[in-house]
């Protein structure tokens, strides 16, 4: 992800709230796969790591990451912001297409 990239999925996800919460129970199968699913329907996710995680929010991006094969475009302070492009091209015209000028790899 080229730099430019990533500033533009940031500026998309300043005005997202997090849809998810990772709490004192940290990662589970059953947080992951609810992502998984989220990913379905949106391409960019905003997590909040609540202050009862005494994980590190940069190690909870990374592992999310690995497990949803999505790529973190950034982590601060406790928010985690991934995105996963769409690889199904569908034709609602209610679905919001993330467009980068470049493909992701």
């Amino acid at each position: 992800m080229t730099s430019k990239q990533r500033a533009y999925l940031k500026s998309l996800a300043s005005t997202l709230n997090p849809i998810f919460q990772v709490g004192k129970s940290s990662l589970t199968p059953e947080f992951t796969s609810a992502i998984n699913e989220a990913f379905n329907t949106k391409e960019l996710i905003k997590i909040a790591v609540l202050k009862n995680c005494m994980d590190d929010p940069g190690e909870i991006a990374q592992v999310i990451a690995e497990r949803t094969h999505s790529q973190v475009v950034q982590v601060i302070g406790k928010k985690i912001v991934l995105y996963k492009p769409d690889k199904k091209t569908r034709k609602s015209c209610c679905r919001r297409k993330i467009l980068l000028s470049k493909e992701i790899e």
